[in-house]
């Protein structure tokens, strides 16, 4: 290469890197500035406001929301309130902006117990509902942001909660730290939400919020984080702010803000609490979310060395302005409007609205308008910035600019001809300016001198909606609306909302409400109503808040199971089957004319389809009205499985995903070819070669039901050679198939022997031995296939249990046409492996009543809840509508589907969208807690909670996606040798004592070996899981021995409980969480040795072919487990399952699923009122067992104190001779209980039968605590 050449070169590659490097330069310039969109918003606010909506109410009406001091505190009102300050710690103000209920909280809900929630800061407890109604606002589900990049931004100023008391109530003790700490304001949301994007609380006192939303900003911006909640909270759990203030004489006498007005005369202090979901505007638009504001640029800095430390700044407060004017690019003339910070205070207000004449004032041909929603709220303090963004953003949204309140005039104290800025004495209209966007500026000042201010843009023009479009000149399909709660009482309330909105929002559009309900979390209480109109919405909504169904409604919980889709068989079709299906559902569509071509192609070649169809199209014969055609079996077979694997690929695409699949004849084809044994092409080729050959059979068969078990007629059947059994349908429901003079005559003898016999109406005796001349032709056809191992776990039908390698064989599929049909068993097989959900997967309900007879015979004397059986089409109802009322029923019970994909609003007009409704948030079901000062009590008299209550350890869903963390190798110790039942199990005692024994030597000899693995121990049947399941004596107390092991050594023990009564995982594997995580790469190292994973997979379907045996089983459930996260996981039906504290559902209470079937026939459901409170008797002698010991001395006295208990029965083995005995009878009886006090043994029965007889008759027992025990503790490494 010459010298020109090779510079000619250097020149290319330096221009190239030099296009590049400004390509970069502009794209991170471009980052630096992208706008934020605030697509979610939630708030709560003085004056009752609850929503941003109903801020808006208040500040466009001109209302204020200040009242009196509140008086469910515990403040002492009476010394508090001094006009004149003669006394320390006293106001001379006694109003304020007051968050009314501020101590309300639904502590179910976020999983937290009374005791944590009375401990735990309100401004906590406002911040978690606050944040799942913004997520629900902006259409984000906040049960999906797991593991997510989201971050937490929150303001809150120095926490007043239990600050001076909290160690003098020990209700309390152990959770005031976290519970009162700032940082866990933030922290609290992404633990509950498990959000990974950082949590950071903000306090520059006032203009924290404002702070929070700039950091928020620029995270999203340097991609720190994909999406976030930002905002603040202030609740004043004391006095002292109003105290501290009183003394530097801050305050407006009267409790209100007037700013910039001449009246002003100091602030008023207020509360609050505000969240608004932001995230890059870019992803705002490609994920559809509705873009309520734009962030255009943010800028935060401080006063410095002002003249006082809390002072005002003039010179740094224009220095803030300018940067967020630089960062939005903009200059003053670009924004319209201010919302100042604005405190009504006579040096704050002058300064402030010096700095604005000096920056927004000059160079205008317009005025600046000037507001602050302190005079509406009183300063909120670290929600006050977030209270001016959100009534900004509905401002622009509704083209007004409210008054400013309290105004007498403008204060004198400001030079306003020094620039155009003018005060909103009263409301404007917000006029448009030509060219761009609304825009306006919000500023928070922190007395800490730190500074902020914000500027906001109207949002994008977005195209208007699709919905009134799409549904103007044609009858409205049904729509599913899917309504979900944490509890009945919450469904039924969450429908009372919506009907309330429905019926005060005209134009609320029904596929704008079932989309937006789509968008919300699916907790475990589910009704799903399919809707067509607002009449039929309001009616199903009116229903189930009335604890009613309208008869296409279905409503539901959750329960345990695996799911199962059956595919109907011959017999199963009718005229115009999927006609509306096809119509209405393109994913059905096209997989339906994919089978059909593949189908009419296979029977073109043997002019089948214009010697018996006359040249009608295959799909016209199935879509059609072509009477009697489609009951001819080849158009039979071919169109049943041309609409059953149209129908399962609508499925799929709607996020079922099943655990088994199975079939009854034909459909068992079907089940092959969706669990991947056959590719369509060959599967397609197999059903048209099975119906051709069958249709030119000779007749002369007949086919007839028996009501008779399969051994009362198989002596009968013996001595005939042309007549079978051609089904087992159900136990007690058999099929016989043949020659019709022998058929005839098995049926004579049934009517003798008093079965039920029916005939059938068949062209051909199907799997009979007059099948006998398709056979040959058949096989060659088969053996031209390729089967492949299947990748859904597939039930035979020939043999009633789970497929083998035999399913991969063509002649299986030619001894499928002749053998007896076991359908029963096949039920029975899905049954055994934890199927809790039976989809039948055709036109009409065939199989739904032979599941359901099977069912109620094998579940006749256990204790498992019923299972849920569901057909998803039937011939006499609107496809549609069944579709979505099936789907309903499966869902309801815990099936995954995906409502979001439903194709009604995913196939809108490109370029159309839906519109977005500020639907109501979720209802939470709300009690009062707040931590009160010894001797005080609130007004009402309440007590630390205003209720006792009652809890127990309920196990759920795990609904978390699933951690890559399960790598690497753990130790598993393998106890389910000693299950009941296990080879050899022998005596219970001395099962537990072997169990205990093993299992505690192996975690002696991690320990000792200072193994850095983890350990995953795993039991069998330890635990009862669901209604129904005994726990296994040995079992259940290896479970309680490591529970006392991971308190040792906390975050490296993991206990997973296998099925007592499903063997193995054959078949299946572990379906869990949203997210799908391969376990391939995890090896297991048990005690025993090695044990490879293989290449199973873990993830939501659940629908691999995993391996057989114990060993595979207890490999999948370690590495679910591990991947889990959790400390204790359960495995029931191919699901995991975690602990969790719920409240005990007192008789009479909501928790009345049973009333509503699974079906979804209608009922009454339990009152909407509050629970029934669980109260302790008090009428009768509560015995405390070791009554004198520390633990039964600490019951005993929160029994008379909390519960009124009157008397008390003390019983240890020292009785009055125990140490301190006397002294706590006295305590107690000084606390108005009558005690006894008595020695006994409560091992020695005999001594305890003595002790109860002698119980006064007047005060019979009625409670037993037991509280003896004698310590003989010690660390693993130590027990034997």
């Amino acid at each position: 290469m010459s010298g020109d050449d090779r510079l000619r070169d250097y020149l290319r590659r330096a221009t190239a890197d030099l296009q590049e490097t400004r390509r970069q330069l502009r794209d991170v310039t471009e980052r630096a500035r992208e706008p934020i969109a605030i697509v979610g918003m939630a708030c709560r606010y003085p004056g009752g406001v609850a929503t941003p909506e109903e801020l808006w109410s208040l500040v466009a009406a001109g209302r204020e929301g200040i009242a009196g001091f509140p008086t469910d505190r515990g403040w002492d009102l009476d010394a508090l309130y001094d006009p004149e300050l003669t006394r320390p710690g006293t106001s001379y103000v006694n109003r304020g902006g007051f968050l009314g209920g501020s101590g309300e909280f639904d502590a179910d809900f976020f999983g937290m117990s009374p005791r944590e929630a009375t401990a735990t800061d309100p401004q906590q407890r406002l911040i978690l509902e606050t944040s799942w109604e913004a997520l629900e606002h902006a259409g984000v589900d906040p049960s999906g942001l797991r593991r997510s990049r989201t971050g937490v931004y929150v303001g809150v100023m120095a926490p007043d909660y239990a600050i001076g008391y909290g160690r003098d109530v020990p209700e309390a003790e152990g959770m005031l730290s976290t519970g009162s700490h700032g940082s866990v304001v933030s922290g609290r949301v992404s633990y509950a939400l498990g959000l990974e994007g950082p949590a950071v609380s903000v306090d520059t006192a006032c203009s924290s919020s404002l702070v929070a939303l700039h950091l928020a900003a620029q995270a999203l911006r340097s991609g720190e984080c994909d999406l976030a909640l930002a905002g603040g909270v202030t609740v004043m759990s004391t006095p002292e702010t109003f105290t501290e203030f009183a003394r530097q004489r801050g305050l407006a006498p009267d409790g209100r803000v007037k700013a910039f007005a001449d009246a002003a005369d100091g602030t008023a202090w207020g509360e609050g609490v505000g969240v608004l979901v932001v995230e890059r505007l870019s992803d705002a638009r490609r994920h559809g979310h509705r873009v309520l504001a734009v962030v255009r640029g943010t800028a935060v800095n401080q006063d410095g060395a002002s003249n006082g430390l809390t002072a005002p700044n003039g010179p740094s407060q224009e220095r803030v302005i300018l940067q967020a004017l630089a960062a939005a690019g903009l200059v003053a003339a670009d924004v319209d409007v201010v919302e100042a910070h604005g405190t009504g205070t006579a040096l704050g207000d002058p300064i402030e609205a010096q700095a604005l004449l000096a920056t927004y004032g000059r160079g205008r041909r317009s005025p600046l308008w000037l507001g602050s929603v302190k005079s509406n709220l009183g300063h909120t303090q670290a929600a006050a910035g977030v209270a001016g963004v959100i009534k900004m953003v509905q401002a622009m949204r509704y083209g007004l600019l409210p008054e400013t309140l309290h105004v007498d005039a403008p204060s004198s104290k400001v030079n306003w001809s020094g620039g155009a800025v003018e005060l909103l004495t009263e409301a404007r209209q917000w006029p448009r300016v030509e060219g761009r966007p609304r825009r306006a500026g919000v500023s928070s000042f922190g007395f800490s001198g730190t500074n902020a201010h914000v500027i906001l843009e109207e949002p994008p023009v977005e195209e208007p909606s699709a919905v009134g479009a799409a549904a103007e000149g044609s009858p409205a399909a049904p729509v599913p609306v899917v309504v979900s709660a944490k509890s009945q009482v919450a469904l039924r309330a969450q429908a009372g909302r919506l009907a309330g909105f429905m019926a005060e929002h005209g134009s609320a559009d029904v596929l704008e409400v079932a989309v937006g309900l789509t968008r919300r979390a699916a907790l475990e209480h589910r009704a799903v109503l399919p809707v067509a109109d607002r009449e039929g919405l309001l009616a199903g909504l009116r229903a189930l808040a009335a604890g009613e169904l309208e008869p296409s409604s279905v409503v539901g919980r959750v329960r345990p199971g695996r799911v199962a889709v059956l595919f109907s068989g011959q017999g199963a079709q009718r005229s115009g089957m999927g006609r509306e299906l096809y119509a209405a559902f393109p994913v059905f569509a096209r997989a339906f004319d994919e089978a059909c071509a593949l189908l009419e192609a296979e029977l073109a070649a043997t002019e089948v389809m214009t010697g018996l169809a006359g040249g009608v199209s295959l799909r016209e014969i199935i879509l059609g009205r072509t009477d009697g055609v489609l009951d001819q079996t080849v158009f039979a077979q071919a169109g049943l499985f041309a609409v059953e694997t149209a129908l399962f690929r609508l499925l799929e695409s709607l996020g079922v995903r099943p655990d088994y699949v199975a079939g009854h004849s034909l459909g068992e084809i079907t089940a092959a070819h969706v669990a991947g044994v056959l590719e369509l092409a060959d599967a397609c080729r197999l059903v048209a070669a099975r119906g051709r050959l069958m249709q030119v059979v000779p007749s002369g068969g007949a086919m007839a039901a028996i009501g008779c078990g399969e051994e009362v007629l198989a002596p009968v059947l013996a001595g005939y050679d042309q007549v079978a059994v051609a089904a087992v349908n159900a136990p007690g429901a058999v099929v016989i198939s043949g020659a019709s003079g022998q058929v005839e005559r098995v049926v004579e003898w049934a009517r003798q022997h008093g079965h039920r016999t029916r005939p059938l109406r068949v062209s051909h005796a199907f799997h009979s031995p007059l099948m006998e001349p398709m056979l040959e032709e058949f096989a060659a056809v088969a053996a031209s296939l390729a089967f492949h191992q299947p990748t859904v776990a597939l039930v035979s039908g020939v043999s009633g249990r789970l497929a083998g390698a035999e399913i991969t064989e063509p002649g299986y599929w030619v001894e499928h046409v002749q053998r007896p049909v076991r359908f029963a068993d096949t039920v029975t097989t899905l049954r055994g492996y934890g199927v809790g959900c039976f989809l039948e997967a055709g036109p009409d309900a065939q199989l739904t009543p032979m599941i359901e007879q099977t069912l109620a015979h094998d579940d006749a004397h256990g204790d498992a809840e019923p299972a849920s059986v569901v057909a998803l089409l039937r011939r006499d109802r609107d496809e549609t509508a069944q579709l979505i009322a099936g789907l309903g029923q499966a869902w309801t019970c815990g099936t995954g589907v995906n409502w979001t994909a439903w194709p009604t609003w995913t196939t809108a007009p490109a370029g159309a969208r839906i519109g977005h409704l500020d639907l109501p948030t979720y209802p939470f079901q709300r009690r009062h807690y707040w931590l009160l000062p010894p001797g005080r009590s609130q007004s009402s008299g309440a007590a630390v909670t205003d209720r006792p209550s009652m809890f127990e350890v309920a196990w759920r869903q795990a609904g978390a996606a699933i951690s890559a963390a399960a790598t690497g190798d753990a130790l598993v110790i393998d106890s389910t040798d000693s299950a009941d039942g296990a080879q050899g199990a022998g005596d219970v005692l001395d099962r537990v004592r072997t169990a205990l024994r093993t299992v505690l030597a192996d975690l002696r000899g991690w320990l000792t070996e200072a193994d850095t693995r983890p350990v995953v121990v795993v039991t069998r049947g330890a635990v009862a899981v669901a209604d129904g399941e005994v726990p296994d004596p040995a079992q259940a107390a290896v479970w309680g021995l490591v529970r006392a092991a991971q308190s040792e050594e906390p975050g490296r023990i993991t206990l997973v409980d296998l099925d007592a009564h499903d063997g193995s995982l054959e078949g299946g594997q572990v379906a869990f969480g949203l997210e799908g995580v391969s376990a391939s790469s995890v090896p297991i190292a048990t005690a025993n040795g090695e044990v490879s994973l293989g290449d199973a997979s873990l993830g939501r379907s659940g629908s691999g072919v995993g391996r057989s045996g114990d060993e595979g089983e207890v490999a999948d459930a370690v590495a679910a487990a591990l991947a889990c996260g959790e400390p204790e996981v359960a495995l029931r039906g191919g699901r995991l399952w975690v602990p969790r504290l719920e409240r005990v559902a007192s008789p009479g209470s909501e928790d009345v699923a049973s009333s509503w079937s699974a079906a979804g026939g209608a009922g009454r459901v339990g009152d909407a009122g509050e629970e029934p409170v669980a109260v302790w008797p008090v009428d009768g002698t509560t015995l405390i067992t070791g009554g004198t010991g520390g633990l039964g001395a600490l019951v005993a006295r929160h029994l008379v104190v909390e519960h009124g208990v009157r008397h008390l029965l003390l019983v240890s083995r020292r009785g009055a001779d125990a140490p301190g005995a006397a002294e706590l009878r006295g305590e107690l009886a000084g606390l108005g209980a009558e005690v006894s006090v008595a020695a006994c043994d409560v091992a020695d029965r005999d001594a305890l039968a003595v002790l109860l007889e002698g119980i006064s008759g007047a005060h019979p027992l009625r409670a037993v605590v037991h509280a003896a025990g004698v310590v003989d503790d010690g660390v693993i490494t130590s027990l034997s």
